[in-house]
């Protein structure tokens, strides 16, 4: 894709949004861009209605697949407030000369390591499930629901990059033991440098007491938490996601929860979201459930907004984003 003729500045910000969309106004308003929220109530017509007024699409988790990509014109665009874009149609919006852009760079993977760490702590430390049997009027529980210690336990990471490494070093804080990595992208000097080593993922699964997700969602990383993975787990472990719900099997990890085959799951991503009332998940007791939000912060959002806007000023007017999903 080459330079294009500067497009009519309409952006349009896909329901749900923000509080406020204050910033991409200030960004934009220089160019004359009018900045709209598109609230399309759940009406998929509407939506696509919608997109047919606007020349880029900022999006947060609302999926845009061929159709909806059509809807937007030649040279136009597509900015995903965050980093991965698994929810556009990326081969579309190519086809279409429809610019796609993400916001790679927001500074999320400090409260994403901060809340796997979170959860880490409460699932081990059974801080929940204390706090519900407290306020039904139990007490001195004790050894009846045990509680690892943490200092020494081995802990695997599936995924090393920027968030995998700053959980890292929060564990490493409750004295954490060896550490198995599994991420065919991160050179052995990088693992070496870190104090961890490398493991195939059945090694992985086998040997850790802690099993933490901070991988993309790929072909290649769908559900490599299946059942074949939990049956090597040892009983006292426990599954920790931040990343995507995509990564684990929902129906197998439900099933070997039940069956106490391992101790428990903290999950702040799922396979389909919101959850459905009928996800086996949300019946269990070993599992510690939020709503996707490890990345929030006031912080975040304000970053994340202002990446935003930037990227849609430059499609707008040099057609060439910074950070270019589809070139």
């Amino acid at each position: 894709m080459g330079k294009v003729t500067p497009l009519l500045p309409v952006v349009g910000i896909v329901a749900p949004g923000y509080a406020s969309h204050e910033i991409e106004r200030r960004i934009l308003g220089p160019i004359g861009a009018e900045v709209r929220e598109l609230d399309w109530g759940g009406n998929r017509q509407r939506l696509l209605e919608l997109l047919g007024g606007v020349s880029v699409a900022l999006v947060r988790d609302t999926p845009l697949d061929r159709e909806a990509i059509q809807r937007l014109p030649r040279g136009g665009g597509i900015v995903r407030y965050g980093v991965g874009v698994d929810t556009i149609d990326l081969q579309a919006a190519r086809e279409r000369g429809v610019r796609v852009a993400n916001v790679p760079h927001y500074g999320a993977d400090i409260e994403v390591a901060d809340h796997a760490a979170a959860l880490t702590l409460a699932l081990l430390r059974r801080v929940v499930s204390r706090h519900q049997q407290v306020l039904a009027g139990a007490w001195d529980i004790g050894q009846r629901e045990p509680i690892h210690r943490i200092a020494d336990a081995t802990l695997g990471l599936i995924g090393f990059g920027r968030i995998g490494r700053a959980y890292l070093q929060r564990m490493r804080g409750f004295g954490i033991g060896r550490v198995l990595v599994h991420d065919p992208h991160v050179d052995d000097a990088t693992l070496v440098g870190a104090g961890v080593r490398r493991a195939r993922l059945d090694e992985l699964f086998a040997s850790s007491r802690i099993v933490a997700l901070h991988a993309p969602s790929t072909p290649e990383n769908r559900h490599v938490v299946n059942t074949g993975a939990l049956a090597l787990m040892r009983s006292d472990a426990c599954l920790v996601n931040t990343s995507r719900g995509a990564l684990v099997d929902t129906y197998a990890l439900a099933a070997a929860l039940a069956g106490g085959r391992l101790l428990g799951a903290a999950l702040d991503v799922q396979e389909v979201e919101p959850m459905a009332a009928d996800n086996p998940l949300r019946a269990l007791p070993n599992v510690i459930l939020t709503d996707h939000m490890g990345w929030y912060s006031e912080a975040t959002v304000a970053a994340l907004q202002e990446g935003a806007a930037q990227a849609a000023l430059e499609i707008l007017t040099t057609g060439q984003p910074t950070h270019w999903a589809n070139p």
